[in-house]
């Protein structure tokens, strides 16, 4: 999975990023505005893995992993008609599986007192606005088309997808809330628009004012789900070993890590779920989308799994837990073969049999 931190100028957008991935990337108000990406790939929390770990002794253990990219400030905010990315980072933003706001939420002697809530509606308008740029772009391409008679039943249909999609966005509205049918989000798949993408916020507080901002996380709430963090002091709590770390968070009644925190509201609005391969060379957990079925499941872990996929054996994360092992497990009837259209769900755990 990834997914893209944007923000406004000086939201602590890096600071998260660093928070979050234990990176050490410039945090300065005056950070170059031509700056590549911050980039960093973080390995899952997931007790699961540790426990099966401690239960098959393997001699590599793999998680599952995000990786997060940590983009420039939004600064455009005039109107004008040009793209907010650049061409080159447009193509990482467009293929991220979600983007996470990051809002102010303390005083910047630059930007003033915060405003959270305020800054969500202009992060939700420039996306929109950038996407309204590429809809009329193409639409004035296709008409062209229809115009000089050349334009494809396939482009026909992407038009007509196109002039929907331009309507909802005129209107204010994300692509993401248009229900589109599947024909038409067929039409307009290379596109990836950002208001399509699933949006998390992360109110990002200073440490006296954390915890005391509900009813700003519930009005961001009504739109998009939302998580309060103290950057500052959760990118200083990375710097400390776990004990004292744990001892810190408690004081200020936070319950788990930032990384756990945000990695779990991410999987929830992606749609992603996890599970498992295991044995004594290799305990592996995998992301894959929820509804999948086993053919994916076996896809995720190598293209040749799916391609000669004949059954596979499962169990759950709760069973071999509770029984200690696979023999056990088999003894009481609990290993189950399951075919291709199985729907694979959270905390199963897979052998994929295949003949290619």
């Amino acid at each position: 999975m990834e997914l893209g931190f944007i923000g406004l100028p000086n939201s602590g957008k890096s600071t998260v990023f660093n928070a979050i991935t234990r990176a050490d990337v410039d945090v300065t108000a005056y950070a170059n505005p031509k700056a590549e990406p911050n980039v960093a790939i973080v390995k899952i929390d997931d007790e699961r893995v540790d426990r099966l770990t401690e239960i098959y002794q393997p001699k590599k253990t793999v998680r599952a992993t995000v990786t997060f990219i940590d983009f420039v400030g939004v600064a455009r905010g005039n109107g004008d008609n040009t793209e907010i990315f650049s061409p080159a980072i447009m193509g990482l933003v467009k293929n991220l599986d979600a983007l996470a706001y990051v809002v102010r939420n303390f005083t910047d002697p630059i930007g003033g007192p915060p405003d959270p809530v305020g800054d969500v509606e202009k992060l939700d308008d420039e996306l929109l606005l950038a996407d309204l740029i590429v809809t009329e772009r193409r639409i004035e391409r296709i008409a062209q088309s229809e115009k000089k008679g050349i334009a494809t039943h396939e482009i026909k249909l992407e038009g007509k997808a196109l002039r929907r999609v331009h309507e909802q966005l005129d209107a204010g509205r994300p692509i993401r809330d248009l229900g589109l049918t599947n024909d038409e989000k067929g039409a307009i798949k290379g596109f990836q628009f950002l208001t399509q993408k699933p949006i998390l916020v992360v109110v990002n507080s200073d440490e006296a004012s954390f915890g005391k901002n509900q009813e700003a996380i519930t009005s961001i709430g009504a739109k998009h789900p939302a998580i309060e963090f103290a950057g500052s002091f959760e990118m200083e709590l990375v710097q400390l070993g776990e004990t004292e770390a744990l001892a810190f968070r408690e004081d200020m009644g936070i319950e788990a890590s930032a990384r756990a925190r945000l990695t779990k509201l991410a999987h929830e609005i992606v749609g992603y779920i996890s599970f498992f391969t295991v044995g004594p060379k290799e305990v592996h957990a995998w992301n894959i989308k929820d509804g999948g079925n086993a053919v994916g499941a076996a896809g995720a872990i190598h293209s040749d799994l799916a391609r000669g996929f004949i059954r596979a054996e499962r169990f759950t994360y709760t069973e071999i837990v509770e029984h200690g092992s696979e023999k056990a497990l088999k003894e009481n009837g609990l290993i189950r073969l399951e075919g291709k259209d199985y729907v694979v769900q959270d905390g199963d755990i897979l052998l994929i049999r295949f003949s290619v």
